[in-house]
């Protein structure tokens, strides 16, 4: 018995550790500059997604101001992400960032499902504009 249950450790131990789930995006994709508190509906930008969770079938992605949380900004419907992880830039639409009053931070949330359980989700932030 005892060895069974180092086996067990020994396996646990050297298995692989699932990749952590992470979106990220280098920058806004070229949206026209705004300040004026009166966002455009403007595409998205380039999207990479790793380790995302076994058994996703969709993800969707959404855009909160941080500093104006209840203002909705929009985001995608469920998407199939390419086997090279990158949503294309340009995929779905949303209402850019536009804050009135100087510098905010946007943060892009990820939700993977398989079918119609959630099974991970990521975030990406960043200041607009930069």
């Amino acid at each position: 018995m005892r060895f069974f249950v180092g086996a067990i450790i020994v396996a646990l131990w050297a298995a692989p550790a699932a990749a952590e789930f992470k979106i990220s995006f280098a920058n806004w994709g070229g949206i026209k500059s705004c300040t004026t508190g009166r966002p455009n509906t403007v595409g998205n930008p380039e999207f990479v997604v790793t380790g995302l969770p076994a058994g996703t079938t969709t993800v969707q992605f959404k855009i909160k101001d941080l500093d104006v949380p209840n203002y909705n900004h929009g985001g995608s419907k469920k998407l199939k992400v390419t086997q090279d992880g990158r949503v294309a830039a340009g995929t779905f639409k949303y209402k850019s960032p536009c804050p009135p009053n100087g510098t905010h931070t946007y943060e892009w949330t990820a939700t993977a499902r398989a079918g119609g359980k959630v099974v991970g989700k990521a975030k990406a932030a960043r200041k607009y504009p930069e």
